[in-house]
């Protein structure tokens, strides 16, 4: 567990004392972030979302040893870091400790699930390369074209 950003032998030690070496019992690393209640729960009915995503309460020391390791992986320039900030900017602070604790949860448990695995980070600039230039030029021209523009583009000398 040490090969994931943030998570140090303290964290690694706690980590390990809340939820186990043994990943047998959590069929899917969903059904561990479940147990740590840190898979928000939205049920929706008739195209309602019912629920307010609340995560419920659960292992309260492994939730304060994910939200520190969070926190300090967002100042990281790692895939974390870039997801904690943009969920950070787009819903909160505290959301995006739930959603990067989350992630933390199940590289973990694929980590012990299968001891020849190892950690590789995707890079902080893995949201920049993998999107699509076109899809984003022709939303901007929509949303412009809404606001009551006409828009006419022309190639940047």
């Amino acid at each position: 567990m040490d090969e994931i950003p943030g998570i140090g032998p303290v964290a690694a030690a706690i980590i390990i004392a809340e939820i186990g070496v043994d990943m047998t019992r959590f069929p899917t690393a969903g059904h561990l972030a479940a147990w740590a209640k840190f898979a928000p729960g939205i049920k929706s009915s008739a195209g309602k979302a019912k629920g307010n995503g609340s995560t419920g309460h659960g292992d309260r020391y492994l939730a304060r040893i994910l939200g520190e390791v969070a926190v300090l992986v967002g100042r990281s320039d790692t895939f974390l870091g870039a997801r904690y900030r943009r969920i950070a900017r787009r819903r909160g602070k505290k959301k995006a400790i739930v959603a990067v604790g989350r992630s933390l949860l199940v590289a973990i448990w694929h980590l012990l699930a299968n001891p020849d695995m190892h950690f590789r980070d995707l890079g902080a600039d893995h949201y920049d390369r993998h999107i699509n230039a076109n899809a984003k030029k022709l939303n901007h021209i929509r949303q412009l074209e809404a606001l009551g523009y006409h828009v006419t583009l022309q190639p940047a000398a």
